[in-house]
């Protein structure tokens, strides 16, 4: 099945999400790929496919990639590169065969992965359903239930919520927004990851991200 992974915003942890959900998945025996249509920002041999190849030990491919560290179209606007199309990026998507092929997307749900389109209009395209990555924080419940509802919208199933980083000793905000995701939401909070669980070796990034359970369906 194909999956496509967002973020309430820029920066709440989607990559290393995409490396959990991978790592688990790989862990019950599903073979898992990971796949980012768009790269920006990042110097040759670094960016989210490398850091999920580390953290996971699953395949990880990216499409494209342009310089700047901005949105996806305007990045390739401001170098003069071309910009791919969604029936390419569908394409190239489809080409990888696996249990479960995770999509990871750029910032969040509407951010243009090119000018033409969105992570919704690709989610569209493949029939895929969603995985929404949000910040815990104030102010994330807000976030979260935009995000799902926007997807909704377009008639996509969210199949569920993962935290992107939560502290070791989360404040009030933090703890309430936990316990609420699921109940402003209407989808189920799979797991949180703990900060900094990045930093991990593979080995310890397993145990670490082990309450983070993907659901598929």
């Amino acid at each position: 099945m194909i999956v496509c992974v967002t973020g309430t915003n820029t920066g709440v942890g989607k990559t290393i999400a995409c490396a959990a959900l991978a790592a688990q998945t790989r862990e019950r025996g599903q073979s898992v790929v990971v796949l980012k249509p768009v790269q920006t920002g990042e110097p040759a041999g670094q960016g989210d496919v490398f850091t999920v190849a580390r953290l996971a030990g699953v395949p990880a491919h990216e499409y494209v990639r342009f310089p700047e560290p901005l949105a996806p179209n305007l990045s390739a606007r401001r170098a003069g590169l071309p910009q791919p199309t969604l029936e390419e990026v569908a394409a190239w998507v489809r080409s990888f065969t696996a249990d479960v092929v995770l999509v990871e997307g750029a910032g969040g749900l509407l951010v243009r992965l090119a000018d033409s389109f969105t992570l919704v209009d690709l989610a569209v395209e493949l029939s895929a359903p969603l995985v929404v990555v949000t910040s815990l924080n104030l102010g994330s419940l807000n976030l979260a239930e935009l995000t799902v509802r926007e997807a909704q919208r377009h008639g996509l199933e969210v199949l569920g919520l993962v935290g992107g980083s939560l502290p070791a000793q989360p404040d009030l905000a933090t703890r309430l927004s936990v316990e609420e995701m699921p109940a402003v939401t209407g989808v189920d909070l799979w797991g949180c990851l703990p900060d900094g669980a990045g930093e991990l070796s593979p080995a310890e990034f397993l145990a670490a991200t082990a309450g983070v359970q993907p659901r598929w369906s």
